[in-house]
């Protein structure tokens, strides 16, 4: 079994227009290798229909049936499998001890600074470059002046990790000038300073949190459910269903999600799992009619079950509400002024969701709302940590903020495109 690296991930493309594409992965096994495969995948807008995950404890394997949310010819394949394989561990460490998953750090942010005539779509289009040349967007800052130059400050990290490098500084700039043309009147990627404030969570103005962490309505059991201390447990909502359940297997308990196929689903439900330090051990995907089931057979910490009350009810919550609820969406009006807030969850690895600005800006784009100022940040909320992207947006003639239903539309069509 010679170079595992190369040979790790395979990819084979849909014959024709709408068949799913085969990923096969084949890989020493780590701690939250699933979601780090799952989120690969989401990040390049696949949703996965079908598949299957196997591992021993010390080597996975994984099979995987996605379909691009718009056009294949939009996926960008060769960089979708270095994705994937920089996901895989080496071969050569199978035999060393497993690591602790890596915590992310500020020590290598940079700043991006670009300045040019402002334009619906501006921001839309600068975040999707930099995902094109592998940086990733922590922390950004937009304002737009009355003369409409727009001045953005984009804190990244390389996914390549060559900057400073000379070479790679020139690479980004020249790409950023190319894209915004002759209004470009200044671009510079530097260090960032401890000024930045790097990842570290501030607490949440309290008129933002009461706005986006209104109640999410609570699942109720389902007729599976049993007597206390019964073998099932079930909770369910109007379009999700969670089941844990420790008769199928003598070794396993089987978390079981029932809900409408979206977009990033797989990479949630291996997120919370994640987070809350289960190891899975086998896992199933199958969609039909546009409902997916996702069967996984968890362990906890210890090598054991999930069998205690708390704790099972506190897992088919935790699942349920990462399912049905990933994000939370609200507009609001304070005096003249609108505001699009947006929240996602942070893993416990430190990593933001994938996509959220990319999709954010594309619905904006799409209503022709042009950004007057933005801002994102890490904040803690009820003990979770939390990215929040606030958006001050220009008024338009034909739209009325001040009415509910206008602004009920736009976080639905905003909501729309960040799930799918």
């Amino acid at each position: 079994m010679g170079a595992f690296k190369d040979e790790s991930v395979v990819v084979h493309r849909g014959k024709h227009e709408g068949d799913p594409s085969e990923i096969t992965v084949n890989c020493p096994d780590k701690v939250g290798l699933g979601c780090d495969l799952a989120r690969t995948v989401f990040e390049f807008g696949l949703s996965v229909v079908k598949g299957d995950l196997s591992t021993d404890g010390r080597w996975c394997f994984v099979v995987l049936w996605v379909v691009p949310r718009v056009s294949a010819s939009t996926v960008r394949w060769p960089l979708l499998k270095q994705g994937l394989e920089d996901a895989c561990p080496s071969a050569v460490g199978q035999f060393l001890p497993s690591p602790s998953p890596p915590i992310l750090t500020s020590k290598n942010m940079f700043l991006l600074q670009v300045c040019s005539s402002d334009r619906t779509g501006l921001l839309h289009g600068v975040a999707k470059k930099l995902w094109e040349l592998e940086l990733s967007i922590h922390r950004v800052k937009v304002s737009t002046s009355p003369d409409g130059k727009a001045v953005n400050l984009f804190f990244v990290t390389d996914n390549r990790n060559e900057l400073p490098w000379k070479k790679r500084v020139e690479e980004v700039c020249d790409q950023a000038r190319e894209l915004l043309g002759d209004t470009c009147s200044h671009c510079a990627l530097s260090q960032a300073g401890p000024e930045c404030g790097g990842l570290i969570c501030a607490p949440l103005p309290l008129q933002v949190a009461n706005n986006l962490f209104a109640e999410v309505p609570a699942p109720l059991p389902t007729e599976k459910d049993e007597s206390q201390g019964g073998p099932h447990t079930s909770l369910g909502g109007a379009h999700t269903v969670v089941t844990l359940d420790n008769l199928t297997s003598p070794v396993h308990s089987l978390l079981q999600v029932t809900c409408k196929n979206r977009k990033g689903l797989l990479y949630d439900c291996l997120r919370t799992l994640k987070d809350m330090k289960l190891q899975v051990a086998h896992g199933r995907v199958a969609t039909e009619n546009g409902i997916s089931v996702i069967s996984v057979f968890v362990l906890r910490a210890n090598g054991r079950k999930v069998t205690e009350d708390d704790e099972k009810k506190r897992l088919c919550l935790c699942m349920y509400t990462e399912v049905d609820h990933p994000l939370r969406v609200a507009v609001v009006t304070r005096g003249p002024d609108t505001e699009l807030h947006i929240a996602t969850p942070i893993e416990s690895c430190g990593r933001g969701r994938p996509r959220v600005l990319h999709d954010i800006t594309l619905a904006l784009k799409q209503l022709d709302i042009c950004i007057f100022k933005a801002d994102i940040g890490r904040h803690a909320v009820a003990n979770r940590h939390w990215e929040i992207y606030r958006l001050l947006l220009v008024d338009r003639a034909e739209l009325s903020w001040s009415s509910s239903k206008i602004r009920s539309l736009l976080a639905d069509r905003v909501r729309h495109i960040l799930m799918g």
